[in-house]
């Protein structure tokens, strides 16, 4: 797909504002493959990586600094080669489109959260189906935890089982993802700690 077809098209002005601080990107994100380097010098990417305020969650402000914590994460995670390197790409890929969701809350239009426009995004880089289902649902585990903080138990295990069918043979990546994930910023540690509890007979649990 190329630019022009992107359905979720920023502005001429922000793409005119990209920030291309190579220094930047190279300290933050350290590209190892090709498809690494092509994907962080897409100008939709640097738009979403140098985009960001300090949060709840997310203290570091711009999602290039969330990125870089996640990778340091995936450094302690797993000694898997192919695993690390999927790790990477979901890592880089997943938080880009922040800026593109819809803010209004409760949700209504789930067809605007960040991971869909994230998936549309690696969708024209990546062939990985792991990686793909990775990246738009890897929010779902935090979800299904809420859900189950507020009483809701048929809605969490809805949250589960879609995460199992989809997922099958690759549930470990989503888990390391997740703790990857989970372990940065100011982010309570409550929905992996309950993630590993519930899923505990079909996950390896990993400490790091």
């Amino acid at each position: 797909m190329n630019t022009s077809q992107r359905i979720w098209t920023p502005s001429a002005m922000l793409l005119n504002n990209v920030s291309k601080d190579t220094n930047t990107i190279l300290r933050y994100i350290n590209p190892e493959s090709i498809l690494e380097q092509t994907i962080v010098q897409d100008s939709y990417w640097q738009i979403g990586a140098f985009w960001g305020e300090p949060r709840p969650g997310h203290p570091e402000g711009k999602v290039i600094y969330h990125i870089h914590e996640v990778l340091q994460n995936v450094d302690k995670a797993t000694s898997n080669k192919k695993m690390r390197q999927q790790l990477r790409l979901i890592t880089i890929i997943h938080d880009t489109f922040k800026h593109l969701e819809e803010q209004t809350r409760p949700r209504t239009d789930w067809s605007k959260h960040h991971a869909i426009f994230a998936l549309s995004f690696a969708k024209e880089h990546i062939q990985d189906q792991a990686v793909l289902d990775v990246i738009e649902l890897h929010d779902d585990a935090y979800y299904a935890w809420c859900a189950a903080r507020a009483g809701a138990e048929e809605k969490s295990n809805k949250l589960l089982n879609r995460l199992r069918k989809r997922l099958k043979g690759n549930l470990q990546l989503f888990y390391l993802f997740f703790k990857c994930d989970t372990q940065t910023g100011d982010k309570y540690q409550s929905p992996i700690a309950w993630f590993e509890k519930v899923m505990k007979d079909e996950i390896e649990v990993c400490n790091f």
